[in-house]
């Protein structure tokens, strides 16, 4: 139904084709407080990022990225609008990808100036399509911003490129409509197997902004769309890595960490299981190995959960079975839940 995203290359990250989904985030420091800089990419890339992005928004900005780069051993992408000039500026100064909106860089003559740059230094361009810098013409055709709409100017440009002989590129359709996001992707992943960059624009708050995310994201994922993507959040940036992290392993696309199981708790929880999960939770965030663990208030879903993963603990009153592979292995006291439950845990990991 849709077709495989080929291969794109930035730097020494492969995305499209059988590649894994790669995580992005953007700096939030002013490029010219280049330790500051710099210090937040490294945490970036130390949470998890793949990729990392910066702003350069004239030239004092691009004297700073070059700074930037020397410091940075992995890729650096460059976030450019309305001059073109700054893109083919950034490539030179060592940007493994520049990310570029047409409808804001002015005529095609110019867009295609960036394209010669980076071809001639083997770099990738993200071409980017959202409602606010939509195309004149195609807005007075649709009306709106319409899911329609996006997609027809994405896979415009998405020829011009092609026809030009250009195709280390990416497309980034966004909306903060999660449904007509979800649309405009789903409609060109039909058509073209440039790979596409998820995300939903301005996606607000962590609160609202991770359900966004989560829905606007994960479902593409779950239909095989998307090579690369951006939770995009009013916070700190290193927190859109954790959310983009959790939708990975929500969809099963990255097997890293624990996956903890726990039921909502009712009348017949005789544990105080919310205390339990948090504290197993709190005490197992340096653990990397792939694990589903379920930990389960009652006998109602309780065993038949515990059975599915590797470890679970199904509680009951004063006491639980503790299931391992879907074996019942030991019965433990309610005051030793929490110590059994971790050592089991650290004895699986090793």
């Amino acid at each position: 139904m849709y077709k495989l995203p080929r291969e794109v290359t930035i730097g020494s990250v492969k995305i499209g084709g059988n590649n894994n989904i790669a995580i992005q985030s953007m700096t939030n420091t002013k490029t010219t407080d280049v330790e500051a800089t710099v210090k937040q990419i490294k945490q970036l890339y130390t949470a998890g990022a793949d990729l990392v992005r910066v702003a350069i928004l004239d030239k004092k900005a691009l004297e700073a990225f070059k700074q930037i780069r020397e410091q940075i051993t992995k890729p650096l992408i460059a976030d450019i609008h309305f001059d073109y000039r700054l893109a083919v500026s950034a490539f030179e100064a060592g940007a493994e990808k520049v990310r570029i909106n047409p409808g804001n860089i002015g005529d095609w003559s110019k867009v295609l100036k960036v394209v010669d740059v980076a071809k001639e230094h083997n770099a990738c361009i993200r071409v980017g399509v959202n409602s606010g810098s939509l195309d004149k013409k195609l807005l007075q055709k649709y009306g709106s911003p319409t899911s329609e709409a996006l997609a027809q100017s994405a896979l415009e440009y998405d020829k011009k490129l092609l026809d030009y002989g250009f195709s280390n590129f990416v497309m980034a359709i966004k909306s903060s409509n999660v449904k007509r996001n979800i649309e405009a992707n789903r409609i060109f992943a039909k058509e073209s197997d440039t790979p596409l960059h998820l995300g939903v624009t301005e996606a607000g708050t962590p609160d609202i902004g991770n359900i966004k995310s989560a829905i606007g994201i994960g479902s593409l994922l779950c239909d095989g769309i998307g090579s690369t993507f951006r939770v995009t959040l009013t916070a700190d940036p290193v927190v859109e890595i954790g959310t983009a992290l959790n939708i990975l392993k929500s969809t099963g696309l990255r097997k890293t960490g624990l996956e903890i199981i726990s039921c909502p708790t009712c009348g017949r929880t005789q544990s105080d299981l919310i205390s339990i999960v948090n504290e197993v939770k709190a005490k197992t965030k340096h653990i990397t190995t792939p694990l589903t663990i379920a930990i389960m208030g009652c006998v109602v879903n309780g065993p038949g959960e515990a059975r599915e993963v590797d470890l679970g603990l199904a509680l009951g009153k004063g006491k639980a079975a503790l299931f391992k592979h879907g074996k019942v292995v030991k019965t433990i006291l309610e005051q030793d839940y929490v110590t059994c439950l971790l050592q089991e845990i650290e004895d699986l990991c090793k």
